[in-house]
């Protein structure tokens, strides 16, 4: 539906810094200005394009507006300004073309969403039909899909899924942010040449190495990926909460960093320099990248097989398994009484990061209880390997973390802790245990996730971010 306004040779002026459109229209035009707010279709004589328009008529068209869906933009074309949908608009010589490879590390924000509004299963559920009556737009519950629904993505209520907002509103109360925590018992061990031994930084050093830039991946699968894809409301609201927490934990491994005085080159290209993390990440980008792609669309088997290969392995392999190995370490040297502000962090990122695998998990199972058919006997092999592959390269860094034991641990400890936490991911998605007979080599890792208590762990401060005072892991 599309509303074409001449203003060639008016008062009527379009300026970017002022308030609404109709303060850019004088009286006279009030009556076109106001289709803007209720496009109709223009009649057949008048449907040629704005382009043959202002050939055809000889006028000298210097501003023109094109409204479509009700959501404009700004284009230069032909010396003429316009404003049309997204969906008008031609590729920018910097995206790359049609077929070529994706990257999420060089492709930028604006790029993937310039380019994935018109396969966006999710954008046409945004763009109801607004000609049709009131009652037929409105939301019939069971008709809502995790994936490939049809239904208005921004009416959040009629609830289906109220696990997910349940857990929205969970994660919500758990609120903190990193300058909350003192560093300065960090910052003066750090700085005693006898504080900590050469093991024990090289272990602060590559865990930061991992997470500083581990977090940024997992947002840009977010917000340049799985979002565009999920059609259940619900499910949207807590995945946007789910990107401001990961921008929150790079924010806290930045300002433990900061803190320090550490290298901040060493530190953040890590994941370049470091095999160990580069192996990680490289495992991980392919992932990002295929559902980041502006040309993929869900809606086939193996589109929806891709989209939920890629769930599995954010939600059960890197957050769910890729974080464990740092988190038990900088755990453990808290329990030892050492960087006990770096192990707070660690300790609410590792309580935001349990919500965001549960929410993960919970999410993969709808789409599989909405689609049976795509878990066939072929994906769930090729699930498995995922599963073994990851336990691999989590141990490898562990061995390059640690390659002398520390802190009472070492790396073949690392090896059963990996493969029980694999069984535990494996077994809640409906796969049966890769690794019989593991268990865990660290209770005390299960005793900082599962209880709630008043103070954190390393009672350094009453916990009171959250309105009921308590450290809710649930």
């Amino acid at each position: 539906m599309r509303v074409f306004i001449d203003v060639s040779g008016r008062r009527a002026f379009l300026e970017k810094r002022r308030g609404s459109i109709d303060e850019h229209f004088p009286a006279d035009l009030t009556p076109a200005a106001s289709a803007l707010h209720a496009p109709t279709p223009r009649a057949s004589s008048e449907a040629k394009c704005d382009a043959d328009q202002q050939q055809g008529s000889g006028a000298e068209v210097k501003k023109s507006f094109v409204f479509e869906h009700n959501t404009p933009i700004i284009r230069d074309d032909r010396k003429t300004t316009m404003l049309v949908w997204e969906e008008d608009r031609k590729p920018s010589s910097s995206a790359p073309a049609s077929g070529a490879p994706i990257h999420a590390a060089t492709m930028t924000p604006m790029d993937a969403a310039r380019q994935s509004v018109a396969s966006n299963p999710a954008s046409h559920a945004a763009s109801a039909d607004l000609t049709a009556p009131a009652a037929a737009r409105r939301v019939n519950v069971a008709d809502k899909r995790i994936i490939n629904g049809q239904t208005d993505v921004n009416q959040l209520v009629p609830f289906k899924y109220k696990w997910a907002w349940e857990k929205y509103l969970a994660t919500c109360a758990n609120h903190w942010m990193p300058q909350e925590v003192n560093m300065s018992r960090d910052i003066a061990l750090w700085k005693d040449p006898n504080g900590l031994t050469e093991d024990e930084r090289r272990i602060i050093k590559r865990n930061l190495g991992f997470f500083v830039t581990a977090d940024s991946l997992a947002a840009n699968n977010i917000v340049l990926g799985t979002y565009r894809h999920i059609t259940a409301p619900e499910a949207r609201q807590f995945l946007l909460r789910q990107a401001f927490e990961e921008a929150i934990h790079t924010h806290a491994y930045q300002y433990i960093v900061e803190s320090l005085g550490l290298d901040e080159s060493e530190i953040f290209n890590a994941y370049h320099e470091v095999k160990s993390i580069r192996d990680k990440d490289e495992f991980l980008i392919p992932f990002i990248d295929a559902i980041m792609d502006p040309n993929f669309v869900t809606g086939t088997p193996e589109t929806d097989q891709t989209l939920l290969k890629s769930l599995i392995v954010f939600a059960c392999l890197m957050e769910g398994l890729f974080f464990y190995v740092g988190f038990t370490q900088i755990l453990a040297l808290g329990r030892q009484n050492k960087m006990t502000g770096a192990a707070e962090q660690y300790q609410y990122i590792l309580r935001d990061e349990s919500m965001h695998c549960n929410f993960g998990i919970d999410l993969i199972n709808q789409i599989k209880l909405e689609n049976p058919h795509l878990w066939t006997p072929e994906f769930r092999a090729e699930i498995k390997q995922l599963f073994e592959q990851a336990v691999e390269l989590e141990y490898r860094y562990a061995e390059d973390t640690m390659p002398r034991g520390v802190l009472g641990l070492n790396a073949a400890m690392f090896k059963g802790y990996l493969r029980y936490i694999a069984n535990r991911r494996a077994t809640q998605i409906g796969l049966e245990a890769l690794f019989p007979n593991e268990e865990n080599p660290f209770p005390w890792m299960s005793e900082m996730i599962d209880l709630k208590k008043e103070r954190n762990f390393f009672e350094t401060r009453v916990i009171e971010y959250q309105s009921g005072g308590a450290l809710s892991w649930d």
